[in-house]
């Protein structure tokens, strides 16, 4: 097969969809490599490592799409990029889709095979492609948050571990899952006062017996949200629905009773985040300023740590690029109801049911797309 790997354009997006080592293995399995030029030089990784594992360069990014049966990325396809997709290409990268409209009918209108790393799934359930990237997320989370409560950046100055005579920031975290988990373990690390909401009592008996009583756990209603984010210094939206859009769980009331300076950093922000007063940012300008809050909300926060981000996707993507290239897309998929439950969008139709429901187009259940 014909891998293409572009150069990611997304604001501050250094990150890269195949490393040379992944490269190297592709090639060894007789596959085809074009790799943008310059596309990962940001990061470490010079065309001449790309070459060196068996890579072709390109020029640029229409010579990639123009070459390539697959695409392997790391975050959403551009309006420009989606322009160079064409019917029964495959498209192997996150996609975010339900809280996307404008992305999701430019993905149906190329016709292409979309395959969405976010919502590939494994035999327990969860999700291997996005945890590296939620791992990441998490533990930046308390790393920016602090830095955004700096009176510099507008936030209180406040010092989330404290100092002896004077108390701890309060970090809430809500949410349970890998992103809340990580987080959590940060921002016990640096010594802040922690509470973690989640919906699931048997998640919050594992985080009790992994934490003890270093993070106190709360059941997720209404109040306990509502009086917890009015007593943090900094709120951390940890909440994800597979392929779906993420819930509103803290309303504009709620941040308006936060004190000024205080922080949300909002991980669920590629899928529309669960704050009211969230919206997209990016690392240009990462920072808003609501209801006296600073809001961070960057869409791609692991293209912050770029290089540990790319080495931790790719340990997790690989397995799968190879499947995909080794079997062919539709035999990969076929035989393999995890990354079945990945295909997205296929020639024209929107074969995930989330994506679907959440942003009420058409549906087609992706093993009736597949055999048109």
């Amino acid at each position: 097969m014909k891998i293409g790997v572009p150069t990611e354009i997304k604001t501050h997006e250094y990150r890269v969809g195949l490393t040379p080592a992944a490269v190297r293995e592709l090639t060894s399995h007789g596959h085809q490599v074009l790799v943008q030029q310059g596309a990962a030089q940001a990061i470490g990784f010079p065309d001449d490592a790309y070459r060196a594992a068996g890579a072709t360069i390109a020029p640029d990014a229409p010579a990639v799409f123009a070459g390539a049966e697959m695409i392997v990325k790391v975050k959403e396809p551009q309006p420009a990029e989606i322009a160079l997709l064409r019917h029964g290409q495959v498209l192997f990268t996150y996609l975010h889709l339900a809280a996307d409209r404008e992305q999701t009918l430019g993905l149906v209108a190329s016709q292409a095979t979309c395959i969405a790393y976010e919502t590939v799934t494994d035999k327990s359930g969860a999700l291997p492609l996005l945890a590296p990237m939620s791992e990441v997320a998490g533990r930046m989370s308390v790393q920016v948050g602090a830095h955004c409560l700096e009176r510099e950046q507008g936030g209180a100055g406040v010092l989330l571990g404290g100092v002896p005579g004077v108390p701890a920031g309060r970090v809430v975290v809500i949410g349970g899952g890998v992103s809340g988990t990580h987080a959590l373990r940060m921002a016990i690390g640096i010594g802040a006062h922690v509470t973690v909401i989640d919906k699931s009592l048997p998640r919050l008996r594992q985080l009790e017996q992994e934490f003890g009583t270093r993070a106190q756990t709360l059941f997720s209603t209404t109040d306990a949200i509502e009086r917890a984010v009015a007593e943090a210094d900094l709120v951390i939206g940890a909440v994800l629905v597979p392929g779906a859009a993420a819930p509103k769980l803290v309303s504009r009331a709620m941040v308006r009773r936060m004190r000024p300076g205080s922080v949300i950093v909002d991980i669920a922000i590629d899928q529309g985040g669960i704050f009211e007063t969230s919206r997209p940012t990016t690392h240009a300008q990462p920072t808003y300023v609501e209801e006296g809050v600073v809001h961070y909300c960057v869409t791609n926060m692991p293209g912050a740590v770029a290089r540990t981000s790319t080495l931790a996707l790719g340990n997790a993507t690989l397995p799968f690029v190879l499947a995909l290239a080794d079997k062919g897309w539709k035999d990969a998929v076929t035989s393999d109801p995890h990354l079945l439950a990945g295909l997205n969008v296929h020639a024209g139709h929107v074969t995930h049911p989330a994506v679907a429901q959440d942003l009420d187009l058409p549906y087609r259940p992706p093993e009736h797309a597949i055999a048109l």
